[in-house]
């Protein structure tokens, strides 16, 4: 387990399952070729972040105008 890499992903909610299912699959792989580890030892944690728990320049995510 000392080669054992751990990436916390932060990330608006939002997205879907299916996004997040592709996303760990692609991340599983880059992190297993770059660090020289198997897959089975990659570990991938995904924090997900509400609008209200989120600011960019000072306003709340949820405060600021769609784009």
């Amino acid at each position: 387990y000392a080669k054992m890499p751990i990436v916390m992903v932060n990330i608006k909610e939002g997205r879907t399952v299916e996004q997040k299912r592709a996303m760990v699959t692609g991340m599983t792989k880059v992190v297993s070729e770059t660090m020289d580890v198997p897959q089975s030892a990659v570990r991938i944690i995904i924090n997900e972040m509400k609008g209200e728990n989120f600011a960019i320049a000072g306003t709340l995510v949820c405060d600021a105008p769609a784009k």
